[in-house]
């Protein structure tokens, strides 16, 4: 079983969220349709700039711990290494 960790913006240099899950599409589709009250819901942050794929949950969590712990223009660099356009990655993980 694959296990991801995400980042998602409201647009781009917006407001981030990372989040980690077994199931990309499932839980980035609830983002987007705010199916639960909470940060993304209230911020309007939708819109999967990133993610990373782990074989085994203990290393998804520690690294989206670590990604928290960075500092805002770290995780705007990583983003621009691997999405420079900040493009919505989410239609083409649906498919």
């Amino acid at each position: 079983m694959a296990y991801y960790v995400y980042i998602l913006a409201s647009k781009k240099y917006g407001t981030l969220y990372i989040g980690v899950t077994n199931d990309l599409v499932r839980r980035v589709f609830e983002h987007k349709t705010k199916a639960a009250p909470g940060f993304t819901t209230k911020y309007g942050v939708d819109k999967l700039v990133l993610f990373e794929i782990y074989d085994d949950p203990l290393t998804a969590i520690t690294r989206e711990k670590e990604l928290k712990k960075w500092r805002r223009d770290w995780k705007t660099r990583l983003i621009e290494e691997q999405n420079p356009n900040w493009d919505d990655l989410y239609p083409g993980i649906t498919n």
